[in-house]
């Protein structure tokens, strides 16, 4: 039998190439690929695009908070998270207990920033979880806008960073925890509403108003409008937006207060309230969760607990302690509202040598499971 020969096998395979590429072309996989790879074109085309991530944060204030008014949603993508935003002039003295809270949770579910008073030296540095959370910072002083233009700006920040944050809680460097990282968590974002104090016709009300001038906060800001709360607060991600966003309610605040009025010159306390209770009343819950005791005050300062002063029965007085809830006419005078009783979730203000008795009885009592806690403070 006669071997075929290189041309004939040659010529053999050119007769068979058309055929081959014929059923490639109309094979089954080959029909479905182009048919995913359309729809998927399809489905692109029908999807609004989402605005890219812009490739540099601006410092300017006035860049930054239309930035992030235009650049974020309501909504929350992917893991809730909690941003805690810290407000400070010094290198956080209770940053080893707040190291102690973060470290027993799930990095995935927190954010950090800090705003900085770049006046002011920090020595030592920041470092652990707070290393590289420095956003960039403005002098802030007292009886001026620039605490409440700091909160603001860590708003921004937060928005801009990660679109899964969902609940801003504002802090102080004397502030502390007083529950397990979970607890606060669980608290915050199952809450549809944010926290925040707002309270009506309270002593010194038309002095604040009219620390500006008269009739500086005519005609957005109406006496009757016009609002008192703690400079603490935590807020949802859609009031974070409203606060990012808002120009004409500002623009009443960020003016100096008259120097004889200085004294009543308290925007970081009047603006968020205010704003909050003009814009979306309903949307809050009109309390602070960060406890203070105001029953000592020096010099517009509450209480400074002592090294003395810490240990469980202080931790559990706080924690046990209910939240005033404001009365404006439409959240406090409700019923329901007035029976609840939200947890305390941090409180201040505790000093510098309050650190090592804190941080003994961390483990133990302050970030174990609350009724674990509870059960050791009785032994």
């Amino acid at each position: 039998m006669l071997s075929p020969s290189p041309l004939s096998l040659f010529c053999a395979l050119l007769l068979c190439l058309p055929f081959a590429i014929i059923f490639t072309i109309n094979s089954p996989a080959a029909t479905t690929a182009k048919t995913t790879t359309r729809a998927a074109g399809e489905t692109l085309l029908s999807r609004k695009p989402k605005p890219p991530p812009p490739k540099r944060i601006p410092k300017d204030d006035g860049s930054l908070l239309p930035l992030a008014a235009a650049r974020t949603k309501n909504t929350p993508t992917g893991t809730k998270k909690v941003a805690f935003l810290f407000l400070t002039t010094t290198p956080l003295p209770l940053a080893p207990l707040w190291q102690l809270y973060f470290n027993r949770s799930n990095t995935n579910l927190y954010n950090i920033y800090v705003h900085a008073d770049p006046t002011f030296q920090y020595d030592p540095p920041f470092s652990g979880v707070f290393s590289r959370r420095v956003i960039p910072s403005k002098p802030t002083l007292r009886f001026t806008p620039a605490l409440s233009s700091a909160a603001r700006r860590l708003l921004a920040h937060a928005l801009l960073h990660d679109p899964g944050n969902y609940m801003f809680a504002l802090l102080s460097p004397s502030c502390i925890p007083i529950h397990p990282f979970d607890f606060t968590y669980r608290t915050l974002v199952n809450s549809e509403k944010s926290f925040i104090e707002i309270l009506k016709d309270e002593p010194g009300q038309y002095d604040r108003w009219a620390a500006r001038g008269d009739n500086a906060m005519l005609p957005e800001v109406k006496l009757e409008d016009f609002r008192i709360g703690s400079q603490f607060w935590v807020l949802t991600r859609k009031h974070a937006r409203l606060v990012v966003s808002d120009r004409r309610i500002w623009d009443r605040f960020d003016k100096p207060c008259e120097h004889e009025r200085r004294g009543s010159c308290y925007p970081e306390e009047n603006y968020f309230p205010t704003l909050l209770h003009m814009r979306d009343p309903r949307g809050c819950v009109p309390a602070t969760l960060t406890h203070v005791d105001w029953s000592v005050n020096i010099d517009g300062h509450p209480r400074e607990y002592q090294e003395s002063d810490v240990g469980p029965e202080l931790i559990m007085r706080l924690r046990n302690g209910r939240p005033r809830y404001g009365d404006d006419g439409t959240n406090g005078s409700d019923s329901t509202l007035r029976e609840r009783h939200h947890p305390f979730l941090f409180a201040r203000k505790f000093s510098r040598g309050s650190i090592q008795p804190l941080l003994s009885i961390a483990n133990d009592f302050i970030f174990k499971d609350r009724d674990e806690g509870s059960r050791m403070a009785l032994l």
